[in-house]
């Protein structure tokens, strides 16, 4: 049967380029066809999978300059069923597109948050005080790309897929720039190198965060990363997410996991990965 991916579109956009790299993946593996489709956001890709219409989601989870992307961690958590197959470790060079004639002519430069932060920098040294406009993706924002002083933040692959000239690349702010995309379905996985977690707590109390942590400590399993997001009931309420080295497989995270369950009150475990890390964009 024929594979399908949702990704955050139009075509040309990072995420497309990690659907890329993990429908290879699939290709080899399974000797089968693989189709690519794009939807106009992150929920709505993730979504489209929860609701069966995909057999998998690649969608951005963390850039090494901005951080986590929270719109992906919020929907994770509001869905159910959703596991982590892969995650896929992209580098990320932006570069300024636009018709017009050279960079003084830039009076307006739309992208996606994520990118127009990655490259603030640059933008505040090399332009006059541009309008910063943002867009769902960094291949939506070529659609604003009538007027020839506005510019757009974007991939070479995507001037290349719709001919529009590059005006400088690279410009993110610090060349070490990588994004982490997760590949997710609904199937179990339980084996790999990571997994990673959410939970809430059932009460603000001193300590109770700490008890929850010390489930991890006490067998010696590595925390990677720890990050809070609101849990929008009310002001100061949390819920955590949570990247562990060791694999759902192993006794000792599975005993972990049971002390855990004990002191929280949502428990989500998105699944166990690999990491593939791209030296190159497709």
């Amino acid at each position: 049967m024929p594979i399908t991916i949702a990704h955050l579109g139009p075509t040309g956009t990072y995420a497309e380029a990690a659907a890329m790299v993990y429908a290879d993946q699939l290709q080899q593996r399974r000797q089968t066809s693989v189709t690519l489709e794009p939807y106009p956001s992150i929920a709505k890709t993730l979504q489209s999978l929860a609701a069966g219409n995909v057999d998998y989601a690649i969608v951005p989870v963390e850039n090494s300059i901005e951080g986590s992307v929270s719109i992906t961690l919020d929907t994770l958590w509001q869905l159910d069923n959703l596991q982590i197959q892969q995650a896929i470790v992209l580098p990320i060079t932006h570069a300024l597109l636009s018709h017009g004639e050279n960079l003084a002519t830039i009076r307006a430069v739309y992208s996606h948050p994520q990118a127009l932060a990655q490259c603030q920098i640059w933008l505040e040294t090399n332009l006059h005080h541009p309008s910063l406009i943002p867009t769902s993706s960094t291949t939506e924002a070529l659609r604003h790309l009538d007027d020839r002083t506005a510019a757009a933040i974007s991939s070479q692959r995507a001037a290349q897929l719709y001919g529009v000239p590059v005006l400088a690349c690279p410009i993110n702010d610090y060349p070490d720039n990588c994004t982490r995309f997760w590949a997710v379905s609904q199937q179990a996985s339980t084996h790999g190198s990571h997994t990673s977690l959410a939970f809430s707590l059932p009460a603000n109390l001193p300590g109770a965060l700490v008890k929850a942590l010390q489930a991890f400590a006490h067998l010696d399993i590595n925390l990677s990363k720890i990050e809070s997001r609101p849990t929008k009931r009310s002001l100061g309420d949390y819920l955590f997410f949570i990247d562990l080295e060791g694999s759902l497989s192993t006794p000792s995270v599975q005993s972990a996991l049971q002390e855990l369950a004990t002191c929280t009150e949502t428990l989500k475990i998105f699944g166990s990965y690999s990491i593939l890390t791209v030296t190159a964009l497709p």
